[in-house]
């Protein structure tokens, strides 16, 4: 059931834990600030247990303030102050370049000696850039392929970046690499990521391989399953066969957190039927995509590297699949500026900052997180946790007791009262990365985990509303005994109305029963409903 929940979310995490405690609604004066409207969804039977907060602000006014001091689990609203906080550290032009320096001489020809990548953290590595320089994004990214059950891939190569870097050695003169070949990923410690596995400085296509399945036409035929990038690296053997019509789906993929990458004859196997009438969901392709993640990131880059020098005339003495050698790595800190051969400029943060929210991209927050730590220099998660407790009441003017933060994406128990969002908001409104924070928002009805939200037919009235509404949702589902439980969704954002007043807004609801995907995308369509209201409204 957490699979397909994640559809309309793009980062639903699965926990266990007790129900939060509402809130009556006869116990705050605030209940009469709630417009009519809005009440009566407020006001369904779905939401007779579940605790709604909604705070909307117009400049200093206070426009609806309902339970805007409970602390409210919000999921991935939580990337509003993980990302703003970097953007508004670093600057939205600040670009995470990927230097490559060499130990030893080079002399005809051939570096005697090591060359080491140094991963700053960028993450896309090149493998987004539309050919205008822009970021390519997904609305149904590969990132939440499995759990979405589809996604639609971007078209730019994923191995660009690394491509472009073995071109320049083999332009700076270097045939032969006698010695070998490092990512040197110590930019930070790496930390779990919701056990599943640990991230680091260095990406490879989001560190994801994607497999795109056709079905075979007829029943026993093989299914034709191709995927990218293609590395010795990761291997895919592909068992996976047709079915019989309106049989079931019994794709398997195995295993979907490869621990051998840097072993020869790693692979992952796909297996399993498709219904030879399978349609693939949600993307209207006639494609499926499925993904591998890439769980040891240096080991894949370092192959990587060296598969794109051998394709750029440069040999590698050294074998392409091992584990990465960090042990020959020389100091931390200690290259020198005459070493360095080239470097891989990254996109400008404002560009990582969409991808992050428009899919809300969880690694790709988290790692924000540790990058807003090294801009203060610390590098472990519980350190640049605690440079932000004293960034955010220093700089902000948000008290700690106004939110629990475990991580930089939402992740567990995460939570913070709607004063404390719409404040970060209000604050990053008027911060010098303001218009990047603003387009780095999904937007209602045109993209990101808001492009589907666009049911209005019963109500026209609110249809303008779509493109006005840039928020960030979250969403948080659990299961309480044998019951499962949306314990959060929310939305916090901006509003420009249609009478041209420009709102900040936190919408919030906990603890709603729930028992299946229509419960789910009710309560999704329902906020999205009571934005547009805000937008007609006001």
């Amino acid at each position: 059931m957490q699979r397909v929940f994640r559809f309309l979310a793009f980062s639903v995490i699965a926990s266990l834990g007790g129900a939060t405690p509402a809130i009556a609604r006869t116990a705050t004066p605030f209940w009469s600030t709630v417009p009519v409207d809005i009440r009566a969804v407020f006001d369904k039977p779905a939401y007779a247990k579940a605790t709604w907060g909604l705070r909307v602000r117009d400049g200093s006014r206070t426009l609806v303030d309902l339970n805007s001091e409970h602390p409210f689990l919000i999921g991935s609203v939580r990337k509003v102050f993980s990302v703003g906080e970097l953007l508004n550290t670093i600057g939205p032009g600040h670009t995470y370049d990927t230097p490559v320096y060499r130990t030893g001489a080079i002399t005809n020809g051939t570096l005697h000696g090591n060359l080491i990548l140094v991963a700053s953290g960028d993450l896309t590595m090149g493998g987004r850039t539309n050919p205008d320089g822009s970021i390519a994004i997904s609305n149904w990214d590969h990132n939440e392929a499995d759990g979405l059950g589809n996604a639609i891939l971007t078209d730019p190569d994923p191995l660009a970046g690394y491509r472009r870097l073995a071109s320049a050695m083999r332009a700076y003169g270097i045939k032969r690499i006698a010695g070998n070949v490092i990512i040197d990923d110590r930019l930070f410690p790496p930390f779990p990521f919701r056990g599943q596995f640990n991230i680091r400085p260095i990406f490879v296509n989001d560190d994801l391989v994607d497999l795109s399945i056709v079905r075979g036409r007829a029943s026993g035929a093989r299914a034709d399953v191709g995927w990218r990038p293609h590395s010795a690296a990761l291997e895919i053997d592909n068992q996976l066969r047709t079915g019989a019509a309106n049989s079931r789906n019994t794709l398997t993929l195995d295993p979907v957190f490869p621990a051998c990458i840097g072993s020869p004859g790693c692979t992952a196997r796909i297996s399993g039927s498709l219904p030879s009438n399978f349609v693939p969901p949600l993307t209207g392709q006639p494609t499926l995509v499925q993904a591998v993640r890439i769980v040891q990131p240096s080991n894949y880059a370092r192959t990587v590297l060296i598969e794109q020098l051998a394709a750029a005339g440069v040999s590698v003495d050294a074998p392409a699949v091992a584990v990465n050698p960090v042990e020959l790595l020389p100091a931390k800190q200690s290259y020198r500026r005459a070493d360095e051969l080239t470097e891989l400029k990254g996109l400008p943060y404002a560009d990582d900052a969409k991808l992050v929210m428009k899919i809300s991209y969880n690694i790709g927050a988290d790692t924000t997180l540790m990058l807003f730590g090294l801009a203060h220099h610390v590098d472990t998660v519980l350190a640049a946790l605690a440079i932000e407790r004293r960034t955010l009441w220093s700089q902000y003017g948000i008290p700690s007791g106004e939110y629990t933060f475990v991580d930089g994406s939402g992740g567990g128990y995460t939570t913070a009262t709607n004063a404390a969002v719409t404040r970060m908001l209000e604050v990053l409104e008027r911060s010098r990365a303001s218009s990047a924070f603003y387009d780095s928002l999904p937007i209602l009805g045109v993209d990101g985990s808001l492009a589907f939200v666009k049911d209005f037919e019963s109500d026209p009235t609110l249809a303008g509303a779509m493109g006005n509404v840039h928020a960030k949702t979250g969403t948080f589902i659990d299961s309480v005994g044998k019951t499962i439980v949306l314990k959060a969704q929310a939305l916090g954002g901006y509003v420009t109305t249609k009478r041209g007043r420009h709102l900040t807004f936190e919408l919030v609801v906990n603890d709603v029963p729930i028992t299946g995907i229509p419960d789910v995308t009710n309560v999704f369509q329902d906020e999205g409903t009571i934005a547009a209201m805000l937008w007609r409204d006001y």
